[in-house]
């Protein structure tokens, strides 16, 4: 009957992991006989773990990952020794402390939205805010706020996230709006860090997907300054999943 009455407590002070756990800690208690304030100690524990799961599980969901990656699952020795030193090294998310950030670029296929959101899920579990999204959806969501005014409070959840991650950058050219968009979030940005990108190209291409180069060298000058760069090279990933299948991929860096 006490044992039920602390669950309910447990209920209506809504601490869900003390209540999950309780009858097995009591059995362990009084089958070791745990003193009282270790025992305490092990419920409150069950209650923090619990709570810290859940809080990891909704930053991974509010971060949109396509697919939750992991620096452990990444084939880091198909790269160069210094490439792999400069991914052991962002891996630890330094370069949130130094207000950096990165840019990847390589080929179709050579791991960047890997690396990308596997920094994004080693954020999450470090308790940061973090947001994964393709270039192409980042200026559809601002355009489209544009229509019931809603930019700024659009522009500003970018802004806010600790990391924000824009993923295929520069498959194309951009218009002055999206030029206009990508410029104001970079400027804006650009004392914060956290930005990640990926892109085919190299940033010395990037000059001329803007309409304008006193735009595009505006805001490349604070990106590039403030940044990690790091080129994948080698075999697409995906080509060795389909061996049959011969694309021939023009322009970026292949």
């Amino acid at each position: 009957m006490e044992l039920k009455i602390v669950e309910e407590y447990c209920q209506k002070l809504r601490m869900f992991g003390m209540k999950e756990y309780l009858e097995q800690r009591v059995s362990q208690a009084e089958q070791d006989a745990i003193a009282y304030p270790e025992f305490l100690s092990l419920v409150l524990q069950d209650e923090l773990q619990t709570r810290q799961a859940k809080q990891i599980a909704s930053r991974i969901k509010q971060a949109r990952f396509e697919e939750e990656k992991t620096f452990e699952a990444l084939d880091k020795k198909r790269y160069p020794t210094k490439v792999q030193r400069i991914l052991r090294e962002i891996s630890t998310l330094g370069f949130l402390k130094h207000k950096k950030n990165v840019i990847i670029m390589g080929p179709t296929g050579t791991g960047k939205s890997h690396v990308a959101q596997a920094l994004g899920f080693q954020a999450c579990l470090q308790g940061k805010s973090v947001r994964f999204i393709r270039a192409n959806q980042f200026y559809r969501e601002l355009n489209a706020s544009r229509a019931d005014d809603s930019w700024e409070k659009t522009f500003k959840q970018f802004i806010r996230k600790e990391i924000l991650i824009i993923d295929d950058f520069g498959l194309k050219g951009l218009n002055h709006q999206q030029a206009d968009d990508i410029y104001e979030l970079i400027a804006e940005r650009h004392h914060k860090g956290g930005m990640i990108f990926t892109s085919n190209r190299s940033c010395d291409a990037w000059v001329k997907l803007f309409p304008d180069q006193v735009l595009s060298n505006a805001a490349l000058d604070r990106l590039a300054n403030t940044s990690y760069q790091i080129i994948l090279e080698g075999e697409s990933y995906r080509k060795k999943m389909r061996p049959n299948l011969d694309i021939d991929l023009e322009g970026g860096l292949m």
